[in-house]
């Protein structure tokens, strides 16, 4: 007969894991440290991967827009909000957001001597596409309620593979021959993961995630374009009420208030990177009032386009 563990077998196990997990998380995290030199958000030669470090809390909350993505923290703890939601994260956690987004995060548990150390890698749907048809031959299972974020913890296979994509950047040949196969593994340990399915409805041909990343194409490529839901529900085949609540339950927010975030965001870009001035950039995304513009850039932004730019410059 097989012999079950005892209680003393189990938790030197579950101590063991832990102890691996820790040691995975520290040696990603001094990765992460060199190869951000210093505060910030840094691109990597690997397509889609970006590592980042913060030294300090935030009191507000940082704006950006990320393409569907998975965020993986080595240190630190923060906060991300999309829409009405809020998800709190840190070490040896990951979240995923399936579709485009404007995002909000905050820095809450950060010091010089131990600063916030993250990895963040953009999603492909197609490559998911091929990989479901692995990881659930059988068909996917239905999935629980529809959210625009997923939180989870990261266990040590998920949080290795990230450590050796990470470590591929030291050599350009592991960059541009092993990282390939390395982001396959991940998103395998991801599907096969408790949030794997929310990953796989991003491969999935006509699921409600997938038709709502067509409607979020349509405007990213047509932001400063009025807009009518009826064409947008038209556009992923769904009835006006039924696009509504798909679209809500994926980005926390309404098509409407996805463009007007989309509209500030490119607003404040073009300013930005092009030196844009206000009236210009506020016609360029599509508004017709430029006060009206000011408006909504100040209570998004939290201050008025003139003094925001000069802040961030």
């Amino acid at each position: 007969m097989m012999r079950m563990p005892d209680e003393h077998e189990v938790s030197t196990a579950a101590r063991n894991v832990e102890g691996s997990l820790d040691a995975i998380t520290a040696r990603l995290a001094r990765l992460i440290y060199a190869h951000a030199p210093h505060d910030g958000v840094f691109s990597q030669r690997i397509p889609g991967l970006y590592v980042s470090r913060f030294s300090r809390t935030n009191t507000d909350y940082v704006k950006t827009f990320y393409l569907p993505s998975l965020l993986i923290t080595a240190q630190g703890a923060k906060t991300v909000t999309m829409g009405q939601e809020i998800f709190p994260f840190g070490r040896s956690q990951m979240l995923l957001f399936p579709v485009a987004l404007p995002i909000a995060i905050k820095a809450v548990q950060a010091s010089y001597s131990e600063p916030i150390l993250g990895v963040r890698l953009e999603l492909n749907p197609q490559k998911i596409a091929e990989l479901v048809l692995k990881v659930y031959p059988q068909g996917l299972p239905p999935a629980r309620q529809r959210s625009s974020g997923y939180v989870a913890s990261a266990d040590p296979g998920i949080m290795d593979a990230v450590r050796r994509l990470v470590d591929c950047l030291s050599s350009p040949g592991d960059a541009e021959w092993v990282a390939p196969l390395v982001v396959e593994e991940i998103l395998i340990r991801v599907l096969r993961s408790p949030i794997g399915v929310h990953a796989a409805e991003m491969g999935i041909a006509d699921s409600g995630v997938q038709r709502m990343a067509k409607a979020i194409a349509w405007l990213r490529d047509n932001f400063s374009r009025q807009m009518k839901i009826a064409d947008l529900a038209e556009l992923v085949h769904m009835s006006e009420s039924s696009f509504r609540e798909h679209f809500k339950s994926v980005t926390s927010m309404s098509p409407l208030q996805y463009q007007k975030a989309l509209r500030l965001h490119e607003a404040r870009r073009l300013m930005v990177s092009d030196s844009t001035d206000a009236t210009t950039a506020c016609r360029l995304v599509g508004y017709v009032s430029a006060s009206q513009f000011n408006r909504d850039y100040s209570r998004f932004f939290g201050s008025p386009p003139k003094r925001d730019i000069a802040r961030l410059r």
